[in-house]
Parts: C-alpha cells; sequence; structure tokens
C-alpha cells in the first residue's frame, strides 16, 4: 500500500547546523543544483502544493528548511550547489552551511541528491558525490524532471550516469527516478523512508 503523507507543517528555517532544532526524528535531506526541481519534489512529494516556495530564479533555497511529516520524520529542504549567481563570500557560507549539516547533523538519516535526468554526467555533480562517499554520507540519487524525456532517453541518460558513478564506485547508491508533473517515482521514495524509519 502506498505511504500516506497526512500531515505536512513547515517548522523553521535554519541559517546554521547550530540552529536546528533539537530533535530525536530521523531526518531525509533533499539537496541538489539550483534550478534542478527541489522545492517541485517536496511539494510533489508530501501533497502540498504550497509548502515549499519554488522559483524560476535558481538558488532560492537560503537556509536549512525543516518540514514535519506525520508527526513521525523530518524532511529537510537544502540550498542547492553551484550557488546560481552567488557571490564568492556566500557560496563560501551556503558550503559551510551544507558541509555542517551533512556531516554533523547526527539525525540526519539519509540524504537524497537531486540530479537532473535530462543532462549528461556534470562533473559538480559527480564531485559531490565522491566528497559523500569519502566521508561515509549515507545518500541515495533522485532523478527529477523524468516527464520531460522520453522513456528510451530518459532510460538511456540514467543508465549514463550509473555507469559513470560505477568508475569510482564498487556498489552503487539507490537511485529513484522521479517526475514532480506526473508524480512518478513518489510512492517508491516514500517507501525507502518508511523502510529506513521501521529499521530504526
Amino acid at each position: 500500500m502506498p505511504v500516506k503523507i497526512d500531515t505536512a507543517t513547515y517548522l523553521i528555517s535554519a541559517p546554521s547546523v547550530e540552529l536546528c532544532p533539537e530533535s530525536t526524528l530521523p531526518e531525509y535531506a533533499f539537496i541538489g543544483r539550483s534550478n534542478v526541481g527541489k522545492s517541485s519534489l517536496v511539494n510533489m512529494l508530501t501533497g502540498n502544493s504550497r509548502l515549499a516556495k519554488t522559483s524560476a530564479t535558481p538558488g532560492k533555497t537560503m537556509m536549512i528548511n525543516y518540514f514535519l511529516i506525520n508527526g513521525r520524520w523530518h524532511l529537510v529542504d537544502l540550498p542547492g550547489y553551484g550557488f546560481a549567481k552567488r557571490s564568492k563570500k556566500e557560496q563560501e557560507k551556503f558550503q559551510q552551511m551544507i558541509s555542517g549539516y551533512v556531516l554533523h547533523r547526527q539525525q540526519m538519516t539519509c540524504l537524497f541528491v537531486l540530479v537532473d535526468s535530462r543532462h549528461e554526467p556534470q562533473r559538480i555533480d559527480l564531485d559531490f558525490i565522491q566528497w559523500l562517499g569519502e566521508n561515509e554520507v549515507p545518500f541515495a540519487l533522485v532523478f527529477t524532471k523524468g516527464d520531460k524525456l522520453g522513456k528510451t532517453k530518459l532510460g538511456a541518460n540514467v543508465a549514463a550516469y550509473l555507469r559513470a558513478l560505477s568508475e569510482q564506485w564498487e556498489e552503487l547508491p539507490p537511485h529513484f527516478v522521479t517526475s514532480s508533473v506526473t508524480r512518478a517515482g513518489r510512492d517508491e521514495l516514500l517507501d525507502y523512508i518508511q523502510q529506513i524509519n521501521a529499521s530504526l
């Protein structure tokens, strides 16, 4: 039976990991390059089109945004990396915010790394994934915007990505193909979260 989200409530936006809420609940964080469709995915997963702010301007998420799901776990919307049109000082600030949360937030149970399924493997994504591996951060891949391509091209792009990763990785992370338009991948991703929660 598909996982049901009954309640999704915005809690807080924290400017650093030190100011994240005190909680023992598991956290599932979402991150990706600017304009990868992160806020749209968060809204699609929770069934609330206004939960996370979406924008045509890349790089709108500027804090660590917390949402409480079914009173049982936190969905965390992180700033995008790649930092669209940001000054060097701002880029460094985001870098510290992201690495502070990803490396030091004990409640973070899994990091979902979003990549745009329309593009070839991007160096910035591959480097970020490599950094996660080196730091033993648990993560899964989420291919977004799956509705923008035909089935064959979509499959080829995902396969190319996994091939690029397998050059460095013996074991590939779990991956999901999603669309915030058709809701593809929603049940699989939420089911994965539920499985992890059940094992904690």
